[in-house]
């Protein structure tokens, strides 16, 4: 039935949606200051302004879920490019604080719908270890995308180009996956009964789906957590923050293109409980080294965490079929949902362990050795789920293409 649909034509216009995703999350990062001081804004007021862009991901995610097999894929797609570009351009022409609100609402939806729409249709095109890496060569563009937007954000502003010609530039992937998607056959699913939205609902109260939802919210945090926070407190330690992002995210990149034969040497347990083992050992050395050692520690942590988001995906979409694309949606919505959620209380970890320690230095190391915790509990779970997921091996092997 998906005999004759463009793959390659489809893949691709997926990675740039997703391109379009990531310099939205990059590019507007490096505006931010440029942002308060043009509309006079506080901390505060950019802080409600970036999470507009986390509240939009999830609801549109969640929202596209539902109503997948409804809707279809292309119109979730349509729906993608209209609220991005509406984001886009009513950031460029906003006035004031207001309409920044609602323009990065209106981008955090199109990028909640893109993966709402390409997680379950690549899953539809490809099986087995196939579609694991295929769906980790997709991802791979969000990593991919944060040093492109970074990179590009910086060069612009080094030569004096404003925020709004920087905001123009996610123009470009935009219009370029909606003409690559234009006029194309999307795939149909593949598992029957998975257009069922009661067999869906079903699914998800199904232990495997139960326990990759509980493992989602700890595989997110451990990834983002660390992230957001390691930054400001290796600056103080005599390493570049901005280098940590990029190669931390340079080093995500690499590893989902070549997720392939790792997920078929390893298979999807292995390669999670070997993320968990490498992504505490990243976080731990994160808390206790300096200097240029900090480098190292985000090798060791991105090794680690690479692998988290595509293969939770693709183990939804593997191991519980019929939970369908509200599978994939939930999945993806509770991992920002548990990001958003535990930001505060690690920030509240920072205030407390500033009272006890004289430096930022200590006060942020100390922090980072709760985050510890998130992909500590990952190790114990993912032992389970390898040894429980054991029986379903035989079953991998024979869907793999």
């Amino acid at each position: 039935m998906n005999e004759n649909i463009n793959k390659g034509a489809l893949f691709n216009a997926s990675c740039l949606a997703l391109i379009t995703t990531a310099l939205s999350f990059s590019i507007r990062a490096g505006i931010l200051p440029e942002l308060g001081r043009e509309f006079g804004l506080t901390a505060e007021q950019l802080g409600f302004i970036n999470s507009m862009w986390f509240l939009g991901f999830p609801i549109s995610m969640i929202l596209g879920g539902i109503f997948y097999h409804t809707v279809g894929p292309k119109n979730i797609m349509r729906i993608a490019f209209i609220t991005h570009t509406l984001g886009i351009i009513l950031t460029i022409y906003a006035q004031g604080y207001g309409l920044l609100l609602i323009s990065t609402l209106f981008i955090g939806f199109g990028n909640g719908c893109t993966e709402a729409a390409c997680n379950p249709m690549i899953a539809d095109m490809y099986s087995g270890v196939k579609m694991n890496k295929m769906l980790n060569r997709f991802h791979m563009w969000f990593p991919g995308g944060i040093v492109i937007g970074s990179l590009v954000s910086k060069f612009m502003t080094d030569s004096g180009f404003g925020w709004q010609a920087q905001m123009w530039v996610i123009m470009i992937p935009t219009i370029a996956y909606a003409v690559l998607f234009f006029g194309k056959t999307f795939p149909k699913p593949t598992v029957e009964g998975v257009t069922s939205l009661a067999s869906n609902v079903k699914a998800l109260f199904s232990p495997v789906f139960i326990f990759l939802f509980i493992c989602m919210a700890l595989t997110a945090i451990s990834e983002f957590g660390p992230q957001q926070w390691v930054n400001i407190v290796m600056s103080e330690s005599g390493a570049s923050g901005m280098l940590i992002l990029a190669l931390t995210t340079g080093v995500m990149a690499v590893g989902r293109f070549f997720a392939g034969p790792v997920v078929k040497t390893l298979g999807q347990t292995g390669v999670l409980l070997g993320g968990a083992i490498f992504a505490t050992l990243g976080v731990y050395l994160f808390s206790v080294v300096t200097g240029p050692m900090a480098y190292f520690a985000a090798i060791i942590f991105a090794i680690g965490v690479c692998y988290f988001w595509p293969v939770m995906v693709g183990a939804v979409a593997q191991r519980v079929p019929l939970s369908g694309a509200l599978g994939m949606s939930i999945i993806g919505g509770v991992g920002m949902f548990s990001t958003a959620i535990f930001q505060p209380i690690i920030g509240k970890w920072i205030d407390t362990a500033r009272l006890v320690h004289d430096t930022e230095l200590a006060a942020g190391q100390a922090t980072l050795l709760k985050m510890v915790s998130f992909p500590g509990i990952l190790i114990v779970l993912f032992i389970i789920f390898f040894i429980w997921q054991k029986n379903a091996k035989s079953t991998e092997v024979m869907t793999a293409h």
